[in-house]
């Protein structure tokens, strides 16, 4: 009997892996250069447009001064009426005393009976213009959605119609409003509502845009409709993001509706207006307290609600 014994595999070295582990350095290196090289450019852009917005909003000015001797030199310059700033805001500060702190509270919130009348008013404004912003902004995002639009044509007007009714401020819609309406709280409704339209839809449409096609595409060889592709494929995957959207934009419409009583849209923004006027500067440090309250208290109940619907109420 004979044995064979195979022959030792012969062990290569490559002679190119140190040059291979080099350039890779070196690659390593050069992209380390150039990320470093953007950071800088984008540092120094970023810091040039802040200078020169800064500069064209008069937050400071650059300009020359004669000295006492007659030399002159360049001076940054901080714009005089800054330090007023601090001066404003103490006049809305009330006179809190220890041994009178009821009878000066009373007197700081002396109309809290109409401010809350007013506060109420100003919930149902958001409330209604909120309702009124959902249905419409819910309608027109899945025309508006790329993946989701029927056509072309229909993406492209469904899209420049959102963009105008969320490009014009809701204070100038309010304005547009009350001339056709006259003053009130229905002007209000349609302001905020209109704008909120466009701003959920485009929220909405770009919720749309990021679902799993998979469902709709069932659906379809099913032999659903379009609105059937919708409504049971699109509809379950953004709802809890759409109520997140929504209870937001409440929230932003309960501080909306506040300001564009200023001009005759109903709500708090009235009572902004005559202390204004009148100089009771006590009384806007009173009516802000009041929106704070009812933000805070609005946004503890959405976030109540909004984990209620997503089964996150009892997670720690």
């Amino acid at each position: 009997m004979t044995f064979t014994v195979a022959p030792m595999p012969q062990l290569t070295v490559d002679a190119a892996a140190p040059e291979r582990l080099t350039q890779f350095e070196l690659d390593f290196a050069t992209k380390r250069r150039q990320a470093r090289r953007g950071w800088a450019i984008g540092t120094l852009v970023l810091v040039s447009l802040f200078a020169f917005s800064a500069w064209i909003g008069d937050f400071f000015k650059i300009t020359q001064v004669t000295m006492p001797d007659g030399a002159r030199e360049w001076r940054w310059i901080i714009p005089a009426g800054l330090p007023r700033l601090g001066e404003y805001v103490s006049q809305t500060l009330p006179t809190l005393r220890w041994d009178s702190f009821w009878s000066d509270f009373g007197e700081w919130f002396w109309r809290w009976k109409t401010w809350l009348k007013l506060l109420w008013e100003t919930v149902l404004i958001a409330f209604m213009a909120t309702t009124f912003g959902v249905v419409g902004g819910f309608l027109l995002s899945f025309p508006a959605a790329r993946n989701l639009s029927p056509n072309k044509w229909v993406l492209w007007l469904t899209r420049r119609l959102l963009e105008i009714t969320r490009t014009v401020p809701d204070i100038v819609w309010a304005l547009i409003f009350v001339f056709c309406f006259s003053v009130g709280p229905m002007a209000g409704v349609l302001a905020i509502g209109t704008h909120a339209c466009g701003a959920l839809g485009k929220l909405y449409s770009e919720v749309n845009e990021n679902i799993d096609m998979r469902p709709l595409e069932g659906v379809k060889a099913a032999g659903g409709t379009w609105f059937d592709q919708i409504r049971y494929g699109a509809v379950p995957q953004v709802l809890p993001n759409i109520i997140s959207y929504t209870l937001l934009r409440f929230e932003i419409n309960v501080r909306s509706s506040s300001i564009i009583g200023y001009v005759g849209a109903g709500g708090l923004g009235q009572e902004f207006r005559t202390a204004m006027s009148f100089q009771e500067y006590t009384d806007l440090s009173a009516l802000f307290l009041i929106i704070l309250a009812t933000v805070i208290v609005i946004d503890y109940g959405s976030e109540k609600l909004r984990h209620k619907i997503i089964g996150m109420e009892d997670r720690p």
